[in-house]
């Protein structure tokens, strides 16, 4: 048969586990109790028998045997707690309240013995005490035993022991009820992680465990459990869009594609072109739309890589070699057009990186300056560490610049404006450069470039900013 699921519960099992180890705990102090106790009563039976001996020893030696005899007759009449026997030098019952001395083989000297007697108490009851004695030899030859009964102390052990069992039964009683109700308050709090799991299996990733803000380890687990839904939630939610932009966003490029094969496809007819040249159209194209493709594919992992909150394959690397290289392969291309291109690079700029990712954010930024940038312009790169710690790679030129009111759109996949439409481009280049900050925990900035100058400007300045490595 199947226990019930409370019963089966780790909490409800620990607390059995507890509960036997202080029912083993509090046996062992019990017995403890009881036989330190014994003992203690067994001494103190003995110097009381002492000292009831040395008494009657007195009374012999200065009066003789007859008022050993008269006070023992007193003292039985009178003591009730003591046991006293008097014989002769042959063992032959003198007086006392004893009609045989406990001791079969008398050896001579003080020998102690403990035996259990009948006695009948005034409600009827019998019962059978122990009693601690010793019995001397006196000077005379006579022999004389006196004894103490523990009736009273084994009362008191009896009902310190009953009572000490029944708190014990109380207390593992408490226990029980207690890993009950633990088990099952438990039981209730996991139910909700189970629920919110369930849900989160059956496809509903907007399940949340509910937070009692207590402090407790429950919480702790809820909390981290919500934290990992919402980056699942987040990754799951990038993941779907980045279908929906791949299908969305290349329908124009495919259309485009389409229209130009199509028209290469009427002047390939019409003689006006050859199939060499149609089909290097259609190559062109292709690869520019692989391009876009691969573009939109790089930011949808960077932003599924941000939604998790991890870097994408970081590494530690000197920031100044990168912006190094970048310099040295983008002078070449500002000289082609015309432009002065310049570097100002700080050394010792460690940094935690995907590195490829980075260089190509950087040079989406420098390509930008160097395309829009009219001939006669300038283009300058920066690197440096800001007094924060971060790292900071800007690029300035003198080109047109982006209005202020444009430059949160402009970082949006596919957005060009009206003064770019001439250059060719998909748009995706700066929405690359915003993916990568955000999966590396960085962001960028756009500012006004230098101002006017030589009827252009006002130019830009894009800086990309990152933590840098501890």
């Amino acid at each position: 048969m199947k226990m019930p699921s409370l019963l089966r519960r780790t909490p409800f099992r620990l607390t059995l586990l507890f509960l036997a180890l202080f029912a083993a705990a509090a046996s062992a102090i019990l017995a403890y109790v009881y036989f330190a106790s014994a003992n203690e009563a067994r001494v103190r039976a003995e110097q009381d028998v002492r000292g009831e001996l040395q008494a009657l020893r007195g009374v012999y030696d200065a009066r003789g045997l007859d008022a050993l005899n008269m006070s023992l007759i007193d003292r039985t009449l009178t003591r009730s707690s003591y046991l006293y026997l008097l014989m002769d030098r042959n063992g032959n019952r003198i007086t006392g309240s004893l009609t045989a001395s406990p001791i079969e083989n008398y050896g001579g000297g003080s020998q102690w013995e403990t035996f259990p007697m009948t006695d009948t108490l005034p409600d009827g009851r019998v019962v059978r005490p122990q009693v601690r004695g010793v019995q001397v030899r006196l000077t005379g030859g006579e022999m004389l035993f006196v004894g103490q009964s523990m009736g009273d102390t084994e009362a008191y052990l009896a009902r310190l022991t009953q009572a000490l069992w029944g708190a014990m039964g109380i207390v593992l009683l408490l226990g029980l009820a207690g890993g009950l109700l633990v088990s099952r308050n438990l039981e209730r709090s996991m139910g909700r992680l189970n629920r919110v799991v369930s849900a989160v299996q059956d496809g509903d990733l907007k399940a949340r465990v509910p937070v009692r803000n207590s402090g407790d380890e429950l919480d702790e687990l809820g909390g981290g459990l919500n934290v990992m839904l919402d980056r699942m939630e987040a990754s799951m939610a990038s993941i779907r869009h980045a279908g929906d932009a791949i299908a969305h966003d290349l329908r124009s490029p495919l259309t485009r594609m389409r229209a130009k094969l199509e028209v290469a496809l009427i002047d390939a007819e019409a003689g006006k072109i050859d199939g060499t040249e149609a089909l290097e159209l259609a190559l062109s194209e292709a690869d520019d739309l692989l391009k876009t493709f691969n573009t939109v594919l790089a930011i949808a992992r960077l932003q599924a890589a941000a939604g998790a909150g991890r870097t994408p394959d970081p590494a530690l690397f000197d920031a100044a070699e990168l912006a190094g290289d970048m310099a040295e392969l983008y002078e070449p291309a500002s000289e082609d057009k015309g432009l002065d291109f310049s570097a100002e690079i700080e050394r010792g700029l460690m940094i935690e990186a995907n590195r490829p990712f980075l260089a190509q954010a950087l040079a989406n930024i420098i390509d930008n300056a160097i395309k829009y940038t009219p001939p006669g312009g300038a283009v300058m790169l920066r690197a440096r560490r800001r007094s924060s710690g971060e790292i900071e790679f800007s690029v300035t030129d003198t080109g047109p610049g982006v209005p202020e009111e444009d430059r949160d759109r402009v970082i949006q996949r596919f957005v060009r404006l009206d003064n770019s439409r001439t250059e060719a481009g998909s748009g995706l280049g700066l929405s690359l450069v915003g993916a990568v900050m955000e999966a590396h925990g960085g962001r960028i900035q756009l500012d006004e470039g230098p101002g006017a100058f030589d009827g252009s400007g006002p130019g830009l300045r894009v800086a990309l900013v990152l933590p840098g490595a501890p």
